[in-house]
């Protein structure tokens, strides 16, 4: 064993075998580091261009509708002007359309999946408030756990004075008694979307227009997702599996090596990995996983010396 120091925290130990190893893997004592260190540096200010892009789109909306500038001045009064004018407006119908989606899903996972608590799997239960607690969580999220019909798929959402965390069965299941700090990285994770206010509605109204123009979109979330990688790995850091799983699939990601994967990322270069990637929400899960150790909030590292013989 040897130990790591990073910028987000105190030296952690790591193994030098390609596999995991029981080792603590919860988060240092104390409170997190602020957002900001945790944040993808490129987030802040790709988030201010599409807020600003996203201006723009809505006042060439309200100018359109109110001057019509590409419709010949003899049909200004005509019932197609109305037409198109109305058809303008109801873009603008974005905005309540985003409360109305966010109330009706909160009720609709309440009435579908089973929230924890504490005499629900208290250990996870304790865990999101212990993890709440370490970031500085103003109020504690609402954990869900869903019937995901076979998909690994969690995610972070808020409603009016909630935000809650909802964790498929299928991820839940593979990790809850195998690999609970996979499971806790993921958990992690979320809650870092929920930190970095990304399921906020004054953040979702920012980008509302300028999120669904393609490639910047899914750049804009790319970034989301490695900034709360990196809470979900600072919060759980033997907690590799959580990614693993999502790159190879169920009941095999303990068996997977570590070692090989990062070299496997680490070669993940050049014009056809960026191109494929360009209309992706997330990154590629094995760049993904490179990257958390590579800024050293992963503990388990290759071998010394290079890739095993």
């Amino acid at each position: 064993m040897s130990a790591v120091s990073s910028t987000y925290g105190p030296p952690r130990h790591v193994a030098h075998d390609g596999r995991e190893q029981a080792r603590p893997d919860g988060p240092p004592p104390g409170q997190a580091p602020p957002a900001s260190r945790l944040r993808h540096r490129a987030e802040v200010p790709f988030f201010v261009f599409m807020v600003v892009l996203n201006v723009a789109i809505i006042l060439a909306i309200v100018y359109a509708a109110i001057v019509l500038p590409f419709l010949p001045e003899q049909w200004r009064n005509t019932a197609l002007a109305v037409t198109i004018r109305s058809a303008f407006i109801a873009l603008l119908l974005l905005v309540p359309l985003l409360v109305v989606i966010r109330e009706t899903q909160r009720a609709s996972v309440r009435g579908t999946a089973v929230q924890l608590s504490r005499s629900q799997y208290p250990d996870l239960y304790e865990t999101a408030e212990n993890f709440a607690m370490t970031l500085g969580l103003r109020r504690r999220p609402e954990i869900y756990l869903t019937n995901g019909n076979g998909a690994l798929n969690a995610f972070a959402a808020q409603a009016t004075g909630h935000d809650y965390v909802v964790l498929s069965n299928e991820l839940f299941v593979n990790l809850y008694n195998n690999n609970s700090a996979g499971l806790r990285f993921i958990l992690g994770h979320e809650m870092g979307h929920i930190r970095l206010h990304h399921v906020s509605l004054w953040y979702q109204i920012a980008v509302a227009y300028s999120e669904r123009i393609p490639l910047f979109g899914p750049a804009l979330s790319r970034l989301r997702e490695y900034s709360s990688d990196r809470h979900g790995a600072y919060l759980s850091p033997a907690g590799t599996t959580g990614l693993v799983l999502l790159a190879s699939g169920r009941y095999t990601e303990n068996d997977v090596r570590i070692d090989e994967l990062l070299l496997q990322g680490q070669m993940l270069r050049g014009f056809w990995v960026g191109l494929a990637q360009l209309p992706m929400s997330h990154g590629f899960t094995v760049r993904r996983l490179e990257r958390l150790f590579r800024v050293g909030l992963f503990t388990t590292v290759p071998p010394a010396g290079g890739p095993p013989a």
